[in-house]
């Protein structure tokens, strides 16, 4: 007998309906649907331009959208102004009071709403604890490392325990290593607390280290929304293929197909692949297909080509880094594809060179059917 209880789904906090944003004639965001659940954290993911930024303006209320609806909580909120909305927005300058220290920054908006001074102790106290600022509480923002910093930031904007906290590129100041480090600290944060976070960020690592679910946004629309693992694995088209991490987008022409597995002619490439897909493929329809360079294997021996695909090449360039080594393989079409290794021995020496004959092979369920 299976006990196990059930496990509730969230409930939605935030819906946008159908929103639309126009600059004059210029569509920045284009009827746009989303469902964000509370103590989710979602990350909009997309390019300069995309649109993402004016979305989270539009949910903290600075701009209006032309068209649509904003639901937070079940409360519509397309017509109320940003101080009345159960909303913090954490900026990527962090605008912090130069002449305040890091307690009265953290106090400020308590203060501005006339909450009663014990409490507002208390409160700044938690926050600080919380994001282990306790020792700097006296410091003004001229005296903080970058990291510190976004805490202070982080800990002004949650303070007033918002049902929402928007967070508009929350990292971009800060370096790789501290960047790749608070990612953690921001989600464990958001753990904690439970509160909902919506990150927009153009950066996919960003993204992908921090998010419950995200939704990438291309030309002011939705391209898709999934969770990391979805985004990555699964890409809805080739332009989310294409964005997120690193990949080899080939085209072909289906050649036939059954029993699950479609054949492609690759002209590029100057051979025939194969690809699962659960869908038929109509034969002669020109279509893409996307392998990650971590799912092909590379070697001097000739695979096995069962239920694989199976090329030769030469190494034409690589670069190593440490952890792993990254291949550019030129094949005998003149095409060139991407592999990455992991160097798994400690060796000074790499096992495959430039110039080498090379197999590059890689399991046909590896592959990505893209229809658009």
């Amino acid at each position: 007998m299976n006990t196990t209880k059930p496990v509730e789904p969230k409930p939605v906090l935030v819906e946008i309906r159908e929103v639309s944003k126009k600059f004059g004639d210029m569509i920045a965001v284009d009827r746009v649907s989303l469902e964000i659940l509370k103590g989710e954290l979602f990350a909009i993911l997309g390019s300069s331009g995309c649109g993402k930024t004016t979305l989270l303006r539009m949910l903290a209320g600075f701009e209006h959208p032309t068209s649509g609806r904003i639901l937070i909580d079940g409360a519509d909120m397309t017509d109320v102004p940003p101080y009345e909305r159960p909303v913090n927005l954490m900026f990527q300058s962090y605008a912090l009071f130069p002449h305040m220290t890091v307690e009265q920054n953290v106090a400020y908006g308590l203060k501005k709403e006339r909450v009663p001074a014990a409490q507002i102790r208390e409160r700044v106290r938690e926050m600080l604890a919380l994001v282990k600022l306790e020792a700097l509480s006296g410091r003004k923002p001229e005296k903080l490392s970058g990291g510190e910093k976004q805490r202070v930031a982080l800990a002004r904007s949650l303070v007033k325990r918002p049902k929402l906290l928007l967070l508009d590129e929350p990292l971009a100041a800060l370096d790789r290593k501290l960047r790749e480090h608070t990612q953690f600290e921001l989600a464990n944060l958001q753990y904690q607390l439970g509160t909902t976070f919506v990150v927009v960020t153009h950066d996919q690592d960003e993204a992908m280290t921090l998010a419950s679910r995200i939704a990438v946004m291309s030309a002011g629309r939705i391209a898709q929304v999934g969770t990391p693992g979805q985004v990555y694995e699964f890409p809805a088209n080739r332009y989310v293929a294409g964005f997120v991490g690193n990949i080899n987008l080939i085209d072909g022409r289906v050649t036939g197909g059954g029993s699950g597995r479609v054949s492609l002619q690759c002209d590029a490439l100057g051979a025939e692949l194969s690809v699962l897909s659960e869908e038929p493929v109509e034969a002669g329809a020109t279509t893409c297909i996307a392998v990650r360079p971590e799912k092909i294997t590379i070697s001097r021996e000739a695979p096995d080509g069962r239920d694989r695909n199976v090329l030769k090449g030469t190494v034409w360039d690589l670069a190593y880094f440490g952890d792993q080594s990254l291949y550019r393989v030129r094949l005998q079409s003149g095409a060139v594809l991407q592999v990455s290794a992991q160097n798994l021995r400690r060796s000074a020496k790499l096992t495959v060179e430039w110039d080498d004959e090379v197999f590059l092979s890689w399991d046909i369920a590896s592959t990505v059917l893209l229809r658009s």
